[in-house]
């Protein structure tokens, strides 16, 4: 027991005291996921969702990231895509409006941008409330409430406050916890998501037979390949060797030393698959919400399902494009050279005034084949559930957003859990191997 790294966690009082708080924090999400808005009946919900006998690709892809708040129509029912959103709108200002970016190079311009993102994701929040308000009335019984201004006003503030606060658990995670809070939100509602996807295989494996146990087994060794895979992708990293001439300063000598710069494989992490599902999900909520009574929105939500060809297509295109996006705003190749110059350094082999360049052409070899595998995890899910004839709960675990995010929290909250073991002089979590810390 001496060495038990788990029995370790709980002996360092730091980490204890983290890691009890994220769990407090996120039973605190999960209680409020199932607290469904005032004015909304759950019977009716129940019932509505229970009919349907191909379910509804939209919500059912919602409600796996939500874990299952959005067919509650809890008061989380929209989780923290919204600020995901704005996330995404904002950094896409910064690029387009140089005074935003010079704002944000400023002292406590970074706390200006956050104080903008977070009303900007009020106004997010308001406009698919308003548009949730719709579905709402599209169910049969739903709405318990006459007076229908009033039940909206009621629906949009709560959604738009449960939002927030679902934001506000995630920075308290982030700031007083383990891992990245907004993270940590979206990896527990996928887990909560975990049982029921297993009694539905369970289910279709006995209604079904052998033919679909045969077909399981096949996907669970596919599964277990693709995880390793992901892994070794995102462990793995390009050193950039880059040596530091000898300076002196007064009576000092400095430098002369030889170091590298790491750049993953997949430099922008899973940023790019939840900025393109998020990017998509917003124009298929409005036209959900409101197709039943518009025609030309119910042939958008039909052609933007989750599991169809044009929505995969979007999605690849978006992964591709946010790949380079993220990279370029995270990574700026310019000023990695202009601190490498001003630092008296260089690249063995390369002109100090082509770092830049030779900097970029790294980059871009980077992203390209990162960018790729990301686009074939997403779309892996479609995959599995037109080949195998899965259920979408299913298919969704064995690829796409959810797998990368299960994993890449997964080693995050491994790699902050080890760097504090050993701050404490205890052993690691692993005894083989090294765990690299990640942005998510």
């Amino acid at each position: 027991m001496a060495n038990n790294p788990i029995a370790n966690i709980f002996r360092v009082k730091e980490l204890r005291e983290r890691v009890l708080f994220t769990v407090i924090i996120l039973t605190v999400f999960r209680l409020g996921s199932v607290l469904t808005v005032p004015g909304i009946s759950p019977h009716a919900l129940t019932a509505y969702f229970s009919s349907l006998t191909k379910g509804n690709a939209f919500v059912d892809y919602m409600d796996f990231f939500a874990g299952g708040a959005f067919s509650n129509f809890s008061v989380f029912m929209l989780g923290v895509m919204p600020y995901i959103s704005t996330q995404i709108i904002m950094q896409l200002a910064l690029i387009i409006f140089p005074s935003l970016k010079r704002i944000a190079q400023e002292d406590g311009g970074q706390k200006k941008v956050q104080s903008w993102t977070r009303i900007g994701t009020v106004f997010v929040c308001m406009i698919q409330s308003t548009a949730l308000t719709a579905y709402a009335y599209y169910v049969p019984g739903a709405v318990v409430i006459s007076n229908s201004i009033l039940f909206r006003m009621l629906f949009i503030l709560t959604v738009t406050t449960g939002t927030m606060i679902t934001i506000w658990l995630g920075e308290q995670i982030t700031a007083r916890g383990i891992g990245n809070g907004i993270s940590m939100i979206i990896f527990a509602g996928i887990v909560a998501r975990l049982p029921s996807a297993v009694y539905e295989l369970v289910k279709l494996i006995n209604t079904q037979g052998s033919q679909m146990l045969v077909k399981s087994v096949v996907v669970l060794v596919m599964f277990v390949a693709i995880i390793a895979f992901v892994v070794y992708e995102q462990q793995g990293q390009r050193k950039i060797p880059v040596h530091y001439a000898k300076r002196v300063i007064g009576r000092k000598m400095y430098g002369g030393q030889s170091t590298y710069i790491p750049f993953k494989i997949n430099p922008s992490g899973v940023i790019p698959i939840i900025f393109a599902s998020s990017f998509l999900t917003f124009p298929l909520q409005i036209a959900t919400s409101l197709g039943p009574n518009v025609r030309w929105l119910n042939r958008v939500a039909a052609w933007l399902t989750p599991s169809g060809l044009l929505y995969n297509g979007l999605l690849v295109l978006l992964i591709v494009f946010f790949a380079y996006f993220y990279t370029q705003v995270t990574l700026n190749p310019t000023e990695i050279a202009k601190n490498i110059r001003e630092n008296g350094g260089s690249i063995p082999g390369i002109r100090t005034d082509k770092t830049e360049e030779y900097m970029q052409k790294v980059l871009n070899r980077l992203v390209l084949p990162g960018s790729l595998y990301l686009a074939i995890i997403a779309v892996l899910p479609t995959i599995i559930q037109n080949a195998f004839g899965f259920p979408q709960s299913i298919s969704m675990l064995m690829g796409g957003t959810s797998l990368l995010i299960l994993v890449g929290v997964d080693l995050d909250t491994m790699s902050q859990i080890e760097a504090l073991l050993k701050m404490h002089h205890h052993d690691g979590l692993v005894k083989k191997g090294k765990l690299r810390s990640r942005n998510l």
